[in-house]
């Protein structure tokens, strides 16, 4: 392990004058995430006073060697958890020289989308499960070589032998409070080492800001501990869960009084584009989508009240208050958030 945060201490606690360090963070062409650091010489107070960085895209899956330069325009700015004091990690849309986004760059399409819909002041709300592994590639915290119990303890679990790196997941808690990350729990999941935590309720374009970031954080952090972490949505074959990222939505209209029949609406039209959602709803998500493990089969569409085997599950409590929100229980756990939330706007707002 290369982290020394004795050594480092020291050096975090001089003082850096009126100079601010800036992170600058971008979705690469795997989505992965990448960041790197510019030093600006006041502090920070909008993302005008930010420059448009460049960077080479042919190192990150992102453009050719011979037309390399990939330019970093900031979007969002949140506050640094590492480096504290006024320093800033700042999320950035990736663009061609000619001025066009990215292929990667699924937020300029989700934006537009977004201002399209405005009058319906959608809010969405993802939950993020992830899981933790060594850097030998094992699950986290799992005995070499074999298998833990069965699922069933672990879920919401307490005690040594159900809950593995709580430390981590404290910190990434923290973390996303201090950097200002609508982060509004967390809990340990169905599967050992599987963790979920709570983005939103975010409007509009700012859900898959928060989400990234949010990534970013735990990604970062889990790299001090050593520990890996996978997004993928079947990370383990075999009778384990899932990784999922329930996607909570709704409008201004479900959630006034009568808003049932808005939801309702909704999932009816979110039923006739079943396909197109699923294609931009995550990699590998068939090996998740399997009817089994609290989720409905990717080939079909239903919904239900209080059904966690459903496409769209209505909460119990929605349905008997007759407003609300629903839950789009399809969405992988490596999604492009800005994907899935630009597609439900689309489906629900303006097709």
């Amino acid at each position: 392990m290369s982290y020394h945060p004795d050594l480092l201490a020291q050096f975090l606690a001089l003082p850096q004058g009126d100079k601010i360090q800036a992170e600058y963070v971008w979705i690469d062409g795997d989505g992965g995430l990448r960041s790197k650091t510019t030093t600006v010489t006041k502090k920070v107070t909008s993302i005008n006073d930010l420059r448009v960085w460049d960077f080479d895209g042919s190192s990150t899956n992102q453009a050719p060697g011979g037309d390399s330069d990939i330019y970093l325009r900031p979007a969002a700015i949140f506050k640094d958890p590492f480096r504290g004091g006024e320093n800033i990690l700042v999320l950035a849309e990736c663009y061609n020289n000619d001025g066009t986004p990215n292929r990667t760059n699924y937020r300029h399409h989700a934006k537009k989308v977004m201002d399209q819909a405005k009058e319906f002041e959608p809010w969405f709300g993802i939950e993020q499960e992830y899981t933790l592994f060594d850097m030998d590639g094992t699950p986290y915290g799992w005995p070499k070589g074999g298998f833990p119990g069965p699922q069933g303890p672990y879920y919401c679990g307490a005690g040594a032998g159900k809950v593995f790196a709580r430390d981590l997941i404290e910190a990434h808690y923290r973390a996303c409070l201090y950097a200002g990350i609508n982060i509004s729990g967390i809990n340990a999941e169905v599967m050992p080492s599987q963790w979920e935590y709570q983005v939103g309720p975010c409007e509009g374009i700012s859900m898959g800001d928060h989400l990234w970031m949010s990534r970013y954080l735990l990604v970062r952090i889990a790299e001090q501990w050593g520990i890996k972490v996978s997004f993928h949505p079947k990370p383990l074959q075999g009778d384990w869960n899932g990784a999922g990222a329930h996607t909570n939505y709704s409008t201004k209209a479900m959630r006034e009084p009568g808003g049932i029949k808005a939801i309702e609406a909704a999932i009816e039209k979110l039923s006739k584009r079943h396909d197109e959602h699923i294609a931009v709803y995550g990699e590998d998500n068939d090996l998740r989508l399997t009817g089994r493990h609290e989720t409905g089969h990717i080939g079909s569409f239903s919904s239900g009240v209080a059904n966690r085997g459903a496409s769209i599950r209505i909460p119990r409590h929605v349905a008997a208050q007759g407003m609300g929100y629903l839950e789009d229980r399809r969405p992988a756990s490596n999604i492009d958030p800005y994907r899935v939330t630009g597609i439900i706007i689309e489906t629900t707002c303006i097709l």
